[in-house]
């Protein structure tokens, strides 16, 4: 028995194995991110959507069986479908490439030089250690080289790659790299506000607190630049 320890549900567990959920769940709590990349594995793509679905669907109906649900209720006989659809439709819908957004870039023939501010851009996120949602605000900035961008293709980039499990840091570097290279500069500011519920509904359970990221590349690591950017998106436009 020394080689066991007992959870709180009083199985006994191997006691490597023990630690590593140990580790496991403290790696969750504190936030931590392995790379840039979001993590998939090289088959990702070979079932379809519909077959992803009916899989999805079958493990969850598993998922509330064992939480003891009656799954014949009319209100949660429809669940696992519904849960998968919104899976692969929606909510984890910028896993798959071919929901980039199409990006068309124009020529800046009014040679605007200045900083342009995309700010209070919504989005809803997952948290990838707990899947439950992340909910913020995005404030993107660039100046341009040459091209200038359509605004709304600001927010459908944001959209994209919050649509998929996350962390926070690794979705402001996303869209940040990915503004630069689309770009083709590297005067891009992301700034990321948001609140956690794996921090406010679970574990600490602190519902006033929110999360403050920052991607600054170019022109915009510089403190007169950066200042700039911060009286903007500070300033009031309740009276537009």
């Amino acid at each position: 028995m020394s080689k066991k320890t007992t959870l709180n549900h009083g199985e006994l567990i191997p006691k490597e194995l023990s630690e590593e959920l140990r580790i496991f769940q403290e790696q969750g709590d504190e936030h931590v991110m392995t790379s840039i990349e979001t993590p998939m594995r090289n088959d990702a793509f070979a079932l379809s959507d519909e077959e992803k679905k009916q899989k999805i669907a079958a493990h969850f109906e598993s998922i509330m069986n064992i939480l003891g649900l009656d799954l014949t209720d009319d209100s949660l006989r429809g669940t696992p479908h519904r849960v998968a659809k919104m899976y692969v439709d929606e909510i984890f819908s910028g896993l798959n490439p071919r929901n980039k957004p199409s990006i068309k870039l124009f020529e800046n023939k009014y040679q605007y030089g200045e900083m342009l501010l995309e700010k209070n851009i919504s989005f809803y996120s997952n948290c990838e250690h707990h899947f439950v949602p992340i909910i913020g605000r995005a404030h993107v900035a660039y100046i341009s080289s040459g091209k200038v961008i359509g605004l709304s293709k600001l927010n459908r980039i944001v959209k994209y790659f919050a649509k998929r499990p996350q962390v926070q840091e690794r979705l402001n570097v996303q869209i940040g790299k990915e503004l630069q290279s689309i770009l083709e500069t590297k005067d891009v500011a992301v700034i990321i506000d948001a609140k956690h519920l794996c921090v406010s509904s679970r574990g600490v359970e602190d519902d006033t607190s929110s999360t403050v990221t920052t991607f600054f590349g170019g022109q915009f690591k510089s403190d007169t630049t950066r200042q700039e950017l911060m009286n903007y998106i500070q300033l009031n436009t309740e009276k537009f």
